[in-house]
């Protein structure tokens, strides 16, 4: 099975059993305006993995981050020179940060590819943070040794890429033109649990309140034109509110991003559907 190249903050890999079983199986269009590790689309677009193999005659996936939209673009495109570029690259802790002070806007594609997919294996807990200037700015991390370059899962994922349109971009403008038919997963910046727990910098435009509730005006508006919608986020009192009009499923996880160590552990997420899913 295709697996997420990156390691992802909110990642959905451990959710899959829970999330796969209320797709369609055939849609006109899957998009995933937060795409994140993109493990959801991954598993959905494997035709390896029958079990959890959806048809889709267009796929759009989008992320604000645009290291992370360049690394899955070149990926598709040239995974040979993704690899080729990520096998210079040793752990080491001055090799690191030489890495993160580079200026991207002087290496290919593929250069780029392979920086994104070195800093987040060494990375410190392997978390993607930029600063408002939209600088990566996450230590060295304390790994033994790393997979530094997982070149047959690179080689899995590439024609799956290759299968989607990529774009980085504010998530509302992957949501033109959608109808009946039609499939949107959104996996958006979580609501904080709790102050030490809050984390929305993948980007350097953050998402704050007000951006979780314009994603809840945009579910409910999609929700009116015959779209269906499913959406995961922490179980807070914000989220319940906003979707306390349609079908919410508690689920448990593990998450890893806080501040305090001791307050990382099993969490409660929900999954909202704009329709009445069947249980998993």
């Amino acid at each position: 099975m295709a697996l997420p190249i990156v390691k992802w903050a909110g990642g959905k890999r451990q959710l899959l059993d829970h999330l796969i079983p209320r797709i369609p199986l055939h849609m006109a269009r899957y998009v995933e305006p937060f795409a994140g590790g993109a493990a959801v689309f991954l598993a959905i677009a494997d035709s390896a993995n029958g079990t959890r193999h959806r048809h889709f005659e267009e796929a759009r996936l989008c992320d604000r981050n645009e290291e992370l939209v360049v690394a899955y673009r070149t990926i598709a495109a040239n995974v040979d020179g993704v690899i080729a570029c990520l096998k210079k690259y040793r752990h080491d802790e001055a090799v690191f940060y030489e890495t993160r002070a580079l200026d991207v806007a002087i290496l290919s594609p593929e250069e780029r590819a392979a920086r994104l997919i070195f800093l987040n294996k060494t990375c410190f807990n392997g978390l993607w943070r930029v600063n408002s200037k939209g600088h990566f700015n996450v230590p060295f991390g304390r790994y033994v040794n790393p997979t530094l370059c997982d070149e047959e899962g690179l080689r899995a994922a590439a024609p799956l890429f290759a299968r989607a349109s990529i774009d980085a971009h504010d998530f509302t403008e992957s949501l033109t033109n959608l109808g009946p038919g039609d499939f949107v997963y959104f996996d958006p910046p979580y609501a904080p649990v709790s102050e030490t727990a809050f984390f929305t910098s993948y980007a350097k435009e953050g998402f704050g309140h007000g951006d979780q509730e314009r994603l809840a005006h945009i579910f409910r508006s999609l929700s009116d034109r015959g779209v269906l919608c499913m959406l995961s986020n922490a179980d807070t009192p914000l989220t319940r509110a906003l979707y306390k009009d349609f079908s919410i499923d508690v689920v448990e996880a593990r998450r890893s991003v806080n501040s305090k160590a001791t307050k990382r552990g099993n969490v409660q997420e929900i999954i909202v559907t704009s329709w009445a899913p069947p249980q998993p």
